[in-house]
């Protein structure tokens, strides 16, 4: 996050926004940088990404289905700009602290001890550790100490839209986020690496809210896609997977997605029309 906070001051905050005479360095300065810069970035991705789903990729025909709410979309989109600004808070200090160098967070290839390849190792072990961590993160939410509190809200949607995909109580988003935050501190990471896989996992999870269920055959029962999210909306104690449904079958979890097997949301409004 300093690159982007380093871009921020060069090219429009030093300029134009703050005293000249308050330094780029000072930490309320950092801290409220930070918070506009974070903000801004998740709104973007949000509304850029949700939006170009929801026209180019999100089937209609699921607003037909009997469990898509009256006004959903709207609802969706509205809980979410209402938790950002939320979640933002508690990662705008764990981007603080990045900024302050106390994570692994490295600049130059020639710093991952294996080159290019560390690099790459390093991304297949983000997906790999955060997929583990959120698994149980999102696992322990359906608790029901949590759930009615904190998990629920998102459980609204059972229909989902892809603009569900960050409609959460800021509990429950942040600790869902959390991993993703936490691993620079744990292993090394190229700073540009970290920067597209936090875009990749932005995008990542409106997709597997888009409704869009095709995979590929040999991947279907690997990789954990929309039609595996979508049976976990529909039915709750399935899928809670990120990325993989590795962790879902070792903790016993793992139901094979009705979309596969001509049950789905899809399917069952073909029958309605036949009716």
């Amino acid at each position: 996050m300093d690159l982007v906070l380093e871009a921020a001051d060069q090219h429009l905050l030093t300029p134009y926004v703050y005293p000249t005479d308050w330094p780029e360095g000072e930490p309320c300065r950092q801290l409220l940088s930070l918070f506009v810069i974070t903000n801004l970035g998740a709104l973007t991705l949000y509304l850029l990404f949700g939006t170009l789903s929801y026209y180019f990729i999100f089937d209609h025909e699921l607003q037909k289905h009997p469990q898509f709410l009256e006004n959903q979309v709207r609802r969706e989109i509205t809980y979410a700009l209402r938790s950002l600004p939320w979640i933002s808070v508690p990662t705008v200090v764990l981007f603080f602290a990045e900024v302050r160098g106390y994570s692994k967070l490295y600049d130059n290839i020639e710093d991952s001890p294996y080159g290019w390849l560390g690099v790459f190792l390093s991304m297949l072990s983000f997906l790999f550790f955060t997929d583990m961590c959120i698994y149980w993160i999102h696992r322990g939410l359906h608790h029901r100490l949590f759930y009615k509190r904190f998990h629920k809200p998102h459980h609204l949607w059972k229909i989902a839209t892809p603009f569900a995909s960050h409609a959460f109580h800021p509990i429950d988003g942040f600790m869902q986020s959390l991993p993703y935050h936490i691993y620079p501190f744990l292993f090394p990471l190229h700073k540009i690496t970290y920067l597209g896989l936090y875009i990749f996992v932005n995008v990542w999870t409106i997709s597997i809210h888009d409704g869009d269920y095709r995979v590929p055959r040999l991947l279907q029962h690997i990789i954990n896609g929309s039609a595996h999210h979508t049976d976990h909306h529909l039915y709750f104690d399935y899928n809670y997977g990120q990325y993989f449904t590795l962790w879902d079958k070792i903790g016993g979890s793992y139901k094979s997605p009705t979309a596969f097997e001509g049950k789905g949301p899809h399917d069952y409004l073909r029958k309605l029309r036949e009716k």
